[in-house]
């Protein structure tokens, strides 16, 4: 992961609900974040935020229906088109929908060039 500055992860109903409890998918977030990383989700992908831990204290956004469960797992949720929250020496960019796709690309390649 070493040759790697971001992960992002996908939204979709299915791939987050499948991606939120694979342990693989846990630790290469966790990885990304522990080693100072991008990290940027949209739609439903934070759910991954919520099982491998990382919710707790972040202030997020995402689809609207898994706005509780964000707040279950501690974070603060926002509805903006994206988020981009510092969190521990890393940044994590969040956006909620489809309709967001260009402001989040944007970020995350703003967050990017800021970093280089």
């Amino acid at each position: 992961m070493a040759d790697y500055d971001a992960v992002v992860v996908p939204g979709g109903t299915i791939n987050a609900d499948t991606l939120r409890t694979d342990s693989d998918a846990q630790a290469l977030v966790k990885s990304f974040a522990d080693d100072g990383k991008v990290v940027a989700m949209i739609c439903h992908a934070p759910w991954l935020l919520v099982d491998s831990g990382l919710a707790k204290g972040k202030t997020l956004t995402s689809y609207h229906s898994i706005s509780a469960d964000l707040r279950n797992a501690g974070a603060t949720w926002v509805d903006q088109e994206v988020k981009v929250c510092p969190a521990n020496g890393y940044r994590l960019i969040t956006s909620r929908q489809p309709g967001d796709l260009d402001a989040f690309n944007r970020t995350i390649e703003e967050t990017l060039a800021a970093q280089a």
